[in-house]
């Protein structure tokens, strides 16, 4: 599928998607950049059953395209023991804001994609849906697909590739290294494997015949037309898009991304317990920035969403995570709309 027929197919003035951004965002800004002629996305992990139908109900009575991504992993076995390493390596932090670690709340998860989501799903019949960490079962994959959506999901390698488009994806999101938020791996945990988006790109073009979407560092037009080169039929843009007048962004966020500290980004599984990339903090220095100690995602998040929390309060962003690719060099504040069309001049 060429990138023309990837926009007739999706309804799209260019071929250039917002990455879904689970917490930065919700449906306003998925639908500025779907009004300026790109996909917007709605990132659905974090919500609840009733906030998710409300986002819903906006985005397809806009008649706008759009895409509504899910995570598909498999929600872990609570294993006390590692819990127990897990809130030891955090309790010396626990300890220095006077707080009690064997008092953590439970914290927020990210659902993943399930027939409840599914049944939801179905009243709304979104143009399009994206996944993380590889597909839903067979059985979810064919609802979906009975009302006529087109699937994404993420491949940050070229066997995630091959292993997408042999299981039911109809397009693939190559997600380079450079990538903020989760990495989207699947098939292995060896971040050795791991390479940045112009090296993998042009290697999942070749393998697969789906149209293939690059992920990962792009934030001006230059980088769009440099994807597009090496035969990307779509672009996805995440960290440009987070200082637009529509995220939700927090001011601090804001801030560490235009500033010196965002050329500093790290892998960490501090955070939810699988990796992501961010800008370092103090727990990320001092701690790893990838460790044994987190329990499996998402139940690290519990206690380091409460740390966090409480360490705000006290005015202290030592333990707060700002989700970050390597190349913020295009966050600004704008209107999402023209961030888009500055990025769809590299497609023109």
């Amino acid at each position: 599928m060429s990138s023309s027929s990837l926009q007739d197919r999706l309804g799209l003035r260019w071929p250039l998607l917002q990455a879904p951004m689970a917490g930065a965002q919700a449906s306003a800004l998925a639908l500025a950049v779907s009004g300026a002629g790109a996909l917007g996305a709605l990132p659905c992990a974090l919500l609840a059953p009733d906030a998710l139908r409300r986002e819903l109900a906006v985005m397809a009575a806009s008649g706008r395209p759009y895409n509504v991504n899910w995570f598909c992993h498999a929600p872990p076995v609570p294993d006390a023991a590692r819990e127990a390493v897990w809130r030891a390596a955090l309790k010396p932090y626990f300890d220095e804001l006077g707080l009690d670690v064997d008092a953590v709340p439970a914290g927020p998860g990210r659902a993943p994609f399930s027939a409840e989501a599914a049944e939801t799903m179905a009243e709304f019949k979104p143009p399009v849906l994206s996944f993380h960490y590889g597909l839903p079962a067979p059985a979810l994959l064919a609802r979906v697909k009975s009302w006529g959506a087109f699937v994404l999901s993420s491949a940050t390698t070229v066997p995630e590739a091959l292993w997408l488009e042999e299981h039911g994806a109809d397009a693939i999101i190559a997600q380079g290294l450079e990538a903020g938020g989760h990495r989207g791996h699947f098939l292995s945990d060896d971040l050795s494997e791991q390479m940045g988006t112009f090296a993998l790109l042009p290697q999942v073009v070749q393998a697969v015949k789906l149209p293939v979407i690059a992920a990962g560092g792009i934030a001006s037009a230059d980088g769009v037309r440099a994807a597009r080169a090496l035969g990307a039929a779509g672009v996805q843009v995440g960290t440009a898009y987070l200082c637009a007048d529509e995220a939700l962004t927090t001011p601090a966020h804001r801030a560490a991304l235009q500033s010196e500290a965002a050329r500093h980004t790290v892998i960490t599984n501090l955070v939810t317990g699988r990796p992501a990339r961010g800008i370092v903090n103090r727990v990320m220095r001092e701690l790893g920035p990838m460790s044994d100690a987190p329990s499996a995602f998402p139940l690290a998040t519990a206690a380091m969403a409460y740390l966090r929390a409480q360490a705000e309060k006290q005015g202290r962003l030592d333990f707060t995570h700002f989700w970050s690719g390597q190349n913020a060099s295009g966050c600004r504040a704008a209107p999402a709309a023209d961030i888009t069309r500055a990025l769809a001049a590299g497609w023109d």
